[in-house]
């Protein structure tokens, strides 16, 4: 079932699980902000997200070309700064399907369904080449620069499929591609050969892995 919820567009891809800082700094923002506030429950102070493909997040236009598939947040931190901006934090909850983009008369909205995750069984042999993966990949990573990470992977199978995907130093498409897997066991499947290319990557110029996205710390808590 479709619904109309606040949209806040960013230049990255957000996975369930994920937790977001967000400077909410544009008058529209602050007002999509202020409308969540005021939910009584907090619970229902939720808002959509999709990557922004071509464009910005701020400005007279915003964004050009979205990507469809997303994520629903729900606001659990504000901060209110003394020049009228904010600072918040949400969680991302389920995963969405954004049928229509609409400007809105005070900030940005979506008609947009909530996407059921499917029940599998992941085949153990999946989860060992996932998890084997990803631990040479962070050694390969701690020998170049230290360990950009903390923390142990989760067992859970579609967690550690949505952990994965969010550790991944990958660009926007690739990850928006793992967004968009249609269950854990593709999906697990996937960010392992990604994070394989980057082995490799590094294995043949040591200063060329996608590093960069790894600047950000992560931690299972």
């Amino acid at each position: 079932m479709s619904d109309t919820l606040p949209m806040f567009p960013l230049s990255t891809v957000v996975f369930p699980g994920m937790s977001v800082p967000l400077h909410v700094f544009e008058d529209r923002y602050r007002m999509l902000v202020r409308h969540l506030m005021s939910v009584e429950d907090p619970a229902d102070r939720v808002f959509g997200t999709v990557a922004i493909r071509e464009g910005y997040e701020v400005g007279d236009h915003g964004a050009q070309s979205v990507y469809r598939v997303g994520c629903v947040l729900q606001l659990t931190e504000v901060d209110r700064n003394d020049d009228g901006t904010f600072d918040i934090v949400a969680v991302a909850r389920d995963r969405l399907q954004l049928e229509e983009m609409q400007r809105g008369d005070e900030f940005p909205q979506g008609v947009a369904a909530v996407l059921v995750e499917p029940h599998v069984e992941v085949p153990d042999d999946v989860l060992e080449r996932a998890r084997a993966t990803f631990t040479a990949f962070r050694a390969a990573m701690t020998e170049l620069q230290g360990d950009p990470y903390s923390g142990t992977l989760p067992r859970d199978p579609d967690y550690l499929a949505w952990t994965l995907s969010a550790l991944a130093p990958l660009p926007m498409a690739e990850r928006q591609s793992l967004l968009e897997a249609h269950d854990a066991t593709e999906r697990l499947r996937l960010v392992t050969r990604l994070l394989t290319d980057e082995l490799r990557a590094i294995n043949v110029i040591p200063s060329l892995p996608a590093t960069q996205v790894a600047r950000t710390a992560w931690s299972p808590n």
